[in-house]
């Protein structure tokens, strides 16, 4: 059975100090379980120290975003060359970097490969617009945004890649795709991992859900066989939330091995 993953985006909040504090209350909160791998991804600025005061037992550090270059002339950037060392994944193609700041399936793209090239884990994550959603046009936009994120990811590389299906319509909402329509997604998501890379690159490979999750709805997409963990925006930023997710992932396999 593989490993669930939750993964904690903290998005823009938390300065440095506070991210200190709140690291220290998660270690208190949070166990270490080895069938859950636990990811959190502060800001930029706060990365450097967190990897120095983070319990790895427990958790792993992520970035919310890279650039695809190197290294070079461009003002503000953070290369993925720059994250090596200090994070084990990074956050690629959001919908909030997608639609707020203009990223394309070509960025994604360039960015995914910078990821594994500098020997991360990305989290690509895809979805539609409510948009989309209403006229029936989710599969044809989790296609493109697959296809064109797997673009230049060959077979030996789909082991390192993990996907967030993150429909664009339930981030930060309130209203979050029921586990089924969640399931459906993802089972499509693996269907063309099968149709790229073959049955067994599609069975390893993680895929989780993103949007609108809480301690109240976590249970019902972790029980849903072929959702591999999730993805946690604001609930992440409550430590007795999120260390309740956590525990919920750990119940799923607990349940699984007793069967």
């Amino acid at each position: 059975m593989r490993k669930t993953i939750i993964a904690a985006n903290w998005k823009m909040h938390l300065n440095t100090h506070q991210a200190s504090l709140f690291l220290h209350k998660l270690d208190q909160k949070v166990a270490a379980h080895r069938d859950v791998i636990t990811v959190l991804c502060p800001n930029m600025l706060a990365l450097q120290s967190l990897s120095l005061q983070i319990n790895h037992r427990k958790f792993k550090l992520g970035a919310q975003n890279c650039f695809w270059r190197d290294e070079g002339p461009f003002t503000g950037e953070v290369s993925a060359t720059m994250l090596h060392g200090v994070v084990q994944y990074v956050i690629v193609g959001h919908s909030e970097r997608r639609h707020g700041f203009g990223e394309t399936d070509a960025d994604v793209r360039q960015k995914v490969q910078a990821v594994i090239r500098n020997r991360m884990v990305p989290i690509i994550c895809v979805g539609e617009t409510a948009g989309e959603r209403a006229n029936g046009e989710t599969k044809d936009v989790l296609h493109g945004q697959v296809t064109a994120a797997l673009a230049n990811v060959t077979s030996d590389e789909i082991d390192q890649i993990v996907i967030a299906y993150e429909p664009v319509w339930a981030i930060g909402s309130g209203q979050s795709a029921s586990p089924n329509d969640a399931l459906d997604a993802i089972s499509f998501i693996r269907g063309q991992i099968k149709a790229l890379y073959g049955a067994a690159a599609a069975e390893a490979i993680h895929i989780l859900y993103g949007g609108s999750v809480d301690n109240h709805n976590a249970t019902g997409y972790l029980g849903s066989k072929g959702i591999d963990g999730l993805l946690v925006g604001g609930a992440s930023l409550k430590a007795n939330v999120f260390s309740s997710i956590v525990e919920q992932a750990h119940a799923k396999h607990d349940k699984k091995s007793v069967k």
